[in-house]
């Protein structure tokens, strides 16, 4: 048995691999204009049609992995640390929390005389949508935390996610309320977009994966003792409300650096564990790994066919991976009722 679970965690990980790469290279030829290789040549001939490839589908390609692979991981811890195969990314109200803070900049200069000075609405917009939402999506998961009295009760902790999410949400219909013109900027961060991604936002989501990835993989084997239960887990001499805050803490510093860069991309970070799971069981430190590279392909997959399917305009890549992963999650719950 050890033997086989070896060879299907191989050929996972060599399927993930040939993906990646047709699809980093798909990445690059996607264009406005449909499939084309000239631009990489160009790009590889030092034309100057090649900056397409290099300053625009370059970094959006490998933005998009690497917001994926954030999401694949933040679905990972979520679902070891709940211990709940339907646990996301966004369960502890960083959704929420990163919309509220891009509709805060998006209404600021609507609200200049209705109660918000010049300089507040300055202020705010000098933070920028993506540093607002990465400090929404932070305060949201901080406030979970101080409702629920810290990380030591999973459900205390659930709960408590649940009802900053439906708090913060409320304030956010509120502020569009008072300014609708920050509906439509609203709608699409709810939508989730690639096409903003730079060298930059790269650099940052790199980063973000090299703090997250590392943290989560140290706690795997904690992950392992958590599923035999939270008295066994205390057995073996660990201390569960530090780990849980250690958990936490990668689990934020992942989905908002995703959420912030991308926006609010569903079912990345659900589908990705589920994923791995099925084709590769094993312990949590191969799991988050996995499901991190799993992820990275699935967005990149999804941003692929955003460009591709009706070039020159194109669709919103959170509603692909909507449908692509509710549509693995209808066929996995028909497949067992009728198995």
């Amino acid at each position: 048995m050890a033997e086989a679970d070896r060879k299907r965690r191989v050929r996972l990980v060599v399927m993930l691999a040939a993906l990646t790469v047709l699809l980093l290279i798909a990445g690059l030829a996607a264009g406005s204009d449909g499939w084309s290789l000239r631009a990489l040549w160009a790009t590889l001939q030092g034309d100057e049609a090649g900056l397409i490839v290099g300053q625009i589908r370059a970094p959006r390609t490998l933005g998009a992995w690497l917001t994926g692979a954030l999401l694949g991981l933040a679905g990972a811890t979520a679902q070891g640390l709940f211990r709940n195969p339907l646990a996301d990314p966004y369960l502890l109200g960083s959704a929420s929390g990163a919309t509220l803070g891009v509709v805060l900049v998006l209404a600021a200069s609507a609200l200049v005389g209705h109660g918000i000075s010049l300089a507040t609405a300055d202020a705010l917009a000098r933070i920028g949508l993506v540093a607002a939402a990465f400090a929404g999506a932070l305060l949201g998961v901080l406030l979970t935390l101080a409702l629920a009295r810290g990380a030591e009760q999973t459900t205390r902790l659930l709960l408590a996610g649940v009802v900053v999410s439906v708090v913060l949400a409320a304030l956010n219909d509120l502020v569009t309320s008072a300014a609708p013109d920050a509906l439509r900027g609203k709608q699409a961060f709810l939508l989730g977009s690639t096409g903003f991604l730079g060298w930059a936002s790269c650099a940052a989501l790199g980063v973000g994966l090299l703090l997250a990835l590392p943290l989560a993989w140290r706690l795997s084997r904690a992950l392992d003792a958590l599923t035999l239960g939270e008295d066994s887990a205390r057995s073996l001499g660990l201390r569960l409300g530090r780990v849980r805050m250690a958990l936490v803490a990668a689990l934020a510093l992942a989905t908002g650096l995703a959420v912030s860069q991308a926006g609010l991309i569903a079912f990345v970070g659900l589908v990705a564990p589920h994923l791995v799971r099925r084709f590769a069981p094993a312990p949590h430190g191969f799991t988050l790994v996995a499901s991190a590279a799993a992820g990275g392909t699935l967005l990149l997959m999804a941003d692929v066919l955003a460009r591709s399917l009706i070039a020159p305009q194109e669709v919103p890549v959170g509603v692909l991976t909507a449908l692509l992963g509710g549509g693995y999650l209808l066929w996995l719950l028909r497949k067992r009722r009728f198995a």
